[in-house]
């Protein structure tokens, strides 16, 4: 009897419990919307910066060495006004010497050392868009969620920050719509102390990014 008891027992137990069984599905939803227009970003020179050989005796041996800035032409062409913004993607990543979203890396020498890093930096002084007087840059942070207020300072073009346009200075609204744009980009480039750097053969300056357009 004692036995049956207990079995009559467990069972009013489990049949006065809470039901707490996992769920075993889960919804999946695929969102987005394609757009007619569309924008085509150029660079100057096929967007090549050459520094060609660099001496040694040039570069610091414990200190980091600037090299002279370089500018290309950036042309943006849009077959409709289109809201966008600038993004950069480091087809060297996890190879600048600065662990920063503004850095990009030129790769590593014979012995894996990380040879430097550079940016590209927008000037609004130096950017046309359309017949607008002047032109403001405004980023976001947060994926366009929100954006700082527009001002006309330069600015390095980010690998996670959105980089927008717009002709009102101190707007928080974000980019407004362009339909072209051109302005001259400075490519600031360091190269790491020659202590640092295996220099018994030749050292390439392996820099390698892609300018994204990310339409709003």
């Amino acid at each position: 009897m004692k036995t049956i008891q207990h079995a009559l027992t467990m069972k009013l137990i489990v049949l006065t419990s809470p039901l707490t069984f996992a769920a075993s599905s889960t919804d999946l939803t695929v969102t987005g919307l394609i757009t007619p227009v569309s924008c085509t970003p150029s660079l100057s020179n096929n967007g090549l910066i050459d520094f060609a050989k660099i001496s040694r005796q040039d570069l610091s041996v414990d200190k980091r060495t600037r090299l002279r800035d370089q500018t290309l032409d950036l042309s943006i062409q849009c077959t409709a006004p289109a809201r966008f913004a600038l993004m950069m993607h480091d087809n060297r990543d996890g190879s600048a010497i600065v662990n920063s979203e503004i850095y990009y890396g030129l790769n590593h020498d014979s012995s894996g050392n990380k040879v430097g890093l550079y940016s590209l930096n927008f000037d609004p002084s130096t950017t046309v868009v359309d017949d607008l007087p002047q032109v403001f840059r405004t980023d976001s942070t947060v994926g366009g969620l929100a954006w700082s207020s527009s001002n006309g300072r330069p600015i390095p073009i980010g690998a996670r920050s959105f980089l927008g346009f717009t002709n009102v200075a101190g707007s928080s609204a974000g980019p407004i719509a362009i339909r072209n744009l051109t302005s001259r980009v400075t490519l600031e480039t360091v190269i790491s102390p020659t202590s640092a750097l295996d220099l018994s053969t030749e050292v390439p300056l392996d820099g390698s990014a892609t300018l994204d357009i990310i339409y709003l």
